[in-house]
């Protein structure tokens, strides 16, 4: 797996990533039966995740997109 971001933003992303994760597992101790906090704690977890390993699959796949845009020459 080819790293697709830099370090800055992997820093950015796990600071991010771990702030959105502890709030929501602060809220989660007030009200545990919320699902939309097992959701941003997924998302969380998602974001420093991503910056620890430096490769985001919504990057790749976009990178690949354009690629494949630029090599047949068409335009939207």
């Amino acid at each position: 797996m080819k790293q697709n971001i830099g370090l800055f933003d992997a820093v950015f992303r796990i600071a991010c990533g771990l702030t959105i994760l502890s709030a929501a597992a602060a809220k989660f101790t007030r009200k545990p039966w919320c699902r939309m906090t097992l959701f941003c704690m997924f998302m969380g977890a998602m974001k420093a995740a991503s910056g620890i390993l430096r490769f985001c699959p919504m990057t790749y796949v976009c990178q690949t997109y354009m690629k494949q845009q630029g090599e047949t020459g068409e335009q939207s």
